[in-house]
């Protein structure tokens, strides 16, 4: 990996403006961002936690769903398919590479 740092200010906005597109589209399910892309809204409160060192995984998981998270799972949350399941593990398998 390479290429140009983005600057504090910027990172932030584009996080936060991350944060709010998850939260708007709660149609979209975290097995499948799983399987598409190898991380999901928990994946990133998880890695804000690690991050910050003082908030918990549920502080953190509450930021980002914007609510806390047994909440958003009872409200947003299905049942996941065999096939998201597959579909997420050969996505996860492919993030040893990168970490």
């Amino acid at each position: 990996m390479g290429g140009t740092i983005i600057n504090d200010a910027a990172a932030a906005t584009a996080f936060r403006r991350l944060v709010a597109h998850l939260q708007h589209r709660s149609d979209v399910q975290n097995i499948d961002l799983m399987g598409l892309a190898g991380f999901c809204r928990n994946c990133l409160a998880d890695w804000i936690a690690e991050a910050d060192g003082t908030l918990s995984r549920d502080e953190a998981r509450e930021i980002i769903h914007g609510m806390p998270f047994a909440q958003w799972k009872d409200r947003y949350q299905s049942e996941a398919t065999p096939e998201q399941i597959a579909r997420m593990q050969e996505s996860v398998a492919k993030n040893a590479d990168s970490h």
